[in-house]
C-alpha cells in the first residue's frame, strides 16, 4: 500500500482484447476489473527508521543511559507521524474511488495474512513463557533426566514465578509476583467492554445508523485509552514498590516483554480507531464500502484475544 499522489492502473492486455472483442458483439461489461497499483512510498522506509530508533531508545533505557528515554520518544514521534501520513494516502486513495472490489479482496487477504503473522508473533513469546516455567525452571529444580542443581546457587527453589535471584546486589528480588484481581482484571472488563462498543458500531455501521455508529466507536477509543493509562500506572507500581522489573530475571523479562508488546499494539489499534472516527464524521463509509473500519475491527478483537491469553497465564496462573 504505497501511496503517493501519482500513481497508475494496470490491466492484463489480452482481457483487455477479450473484453473489446465481447463488447463488439454486444456485451457491454467487460470480464475484468481495474486493479489500482501505486507508485513508490517513501513512508515503509520511514517506519523502518521509527522502528529501529524506538528500539535503539529501549535497548539504551534498559542499560540505564540517561538519553535512552529521548530517543524512545523520538522514535516513537516517527512512528506516530509515519502512521498518519500513510493514513492520509490511503483515505485520498479511496476517497477518489481508485479502489476496485478486486482490490478490496487482496486488502482482506493482506490484514489476514498481517493478524496470522501478529500471531506467530505473540506466540514465540508465549512460547517462550511456556519453556521457562514448565521445562526450564523444574530441569533447574532437578527434575527429569536433564537436572543440573549444581549450577545454580544455594537455596534456590524451583518455583513459577521465579523471583529470587542469585545475587541480590546485581539482580535485586522482587517482593511478590503481580496479582491478577486488581488492575488486570478491571483491564480484562475494559478490553471486553470494547469489543463489545466496536462490534455495536459495526453494526450501526452496517445498517447506516450513523449516530449509534459514532458514539460506539468514541467509547471503544476511551476504553483503549483507559486500559492504556492502567497499565502505565500499573507499571509505575512493579517498578516503584514491587521492583520488578526487565533485569530482574526471567519473571521480570517475560512479564514486561509480553504485556509491553500487547501494550503497544493497544496504542497502535487507538491510534487506528481515532483515523477511522474522524472518518466516520465525515461520513468516508456506506454499509457496502467500509474495509478501513472492518481491517480495524478485526485488529482490536485480536489484541482482546491476545490480552485473555496474558491474563490467564502470565497474571492468574
Amino acid at each position: 500500500m504505497a501511496h503517493d499522489s501519482q500513481s497508475h492502473y494496470r490491466a492484463d492486455s489480452d482481457a483487455h482484447a477479450h473484453s473489446q472483442a465481447q463488447t463488439q458483439e454486444g456485451n457491454s461489461t467487460p470480464p475484468y476489473q481495474r486493479y489500482y497499483v501505486p507508485t513508490q512510498s517513501h513512508w515503509p522506509i520511514m517506519g523502518s527508521l521509527g522502528l529501529f530508533v524506538t528500539v535503539l531508545g529501549v535497548v539504551n533505557i534498559i542499560h540505564d543511559h540517561p538519553y535512552g528515554y529521548y530517543i524512545f520518544i523520538g522514535g516513537v514521534c516517527i512512528l506516530i507521524f509515519m502512521m498518519f501520513g500513510w493514513f492520509s494516502n490511503v483515505i485520498h486513495e479511496s476517497q477518489q474511488g481508485l479502489y476496485s472490489p478486486q482490490l478490496d479482496r487482496s486488502f482482506r487477504w493482506g490484514m489476514a495474512w498481517f493478524i496470522f503473522s501478529e500471531v506467530m508473533f505473540f506466540g514465540a513469546f508465549f512460547g517462550a513463557l511456556f519453556y521457562a516455567r514448565e521445562l526450564a525452571v523444574p530441569w533447574l529444580g532437578g527434575i527429569g533426566d536433564k537436572a543440573s542443581t549444581h549450577m545454580l546457587w544455594e537455596n534456590f527453589q524451583a518455583t513459577w514465578p521465579l523471583l529470587k535471584n542469585p545475587d541480590p546486589n546485581k539482580y535485586p528480588d522482587t517482593l511478590h509476583a503481580m496479582h491478577a484481581w486488581g488492575i488486570p482484571a478491571l483491564n480484562t472488563l475494559i478490553l471486553l467492554s470494547s469489543g463489545a462498543t466496536v462490534t455495536w458500531a459495526h453494526i450501526a455501521l452496517k445498517n447506516g445508523k450513523r449516530t449509534q455508529l459514532v458514539i460506539g466507536l468514541l467509547a471503544t477509543i476511551l476504553l483503549g485509552a483507559t486500559f492504556l493509562g492502567f497499565q502505565a500506572y500499573e507499571y509505575h507500581d512493579a517498578y516503584t514498590e514491587l521492583n520488578l522489573k526487565l533485569s530482574t530475571g526471567i519473571y521480570g523479562t517475560s512479564f514486561f516483554m509480553l504485556t509491553g508488546f500487547h501494550g503497544a499494539h493497544v496504542t497502535i489499534g487507538t491510534i487506528m480507531l481515532l483515523v477511522v472516527w474522524l472518518r466516520c464524521l465525515k461520513g468516508h463509509f456506506t454499509p457496502d464500502h467500509h474495509f478501513a473500519f472492518e481491517a480495524v475491527a478485526w485488529y482490536w478483537h485480536f489484541v482482546d484475544v491476545v490480552w485473555l491469553m496474558l491474563f490467564i497465564f502470565v497474571y492468574w496462573l
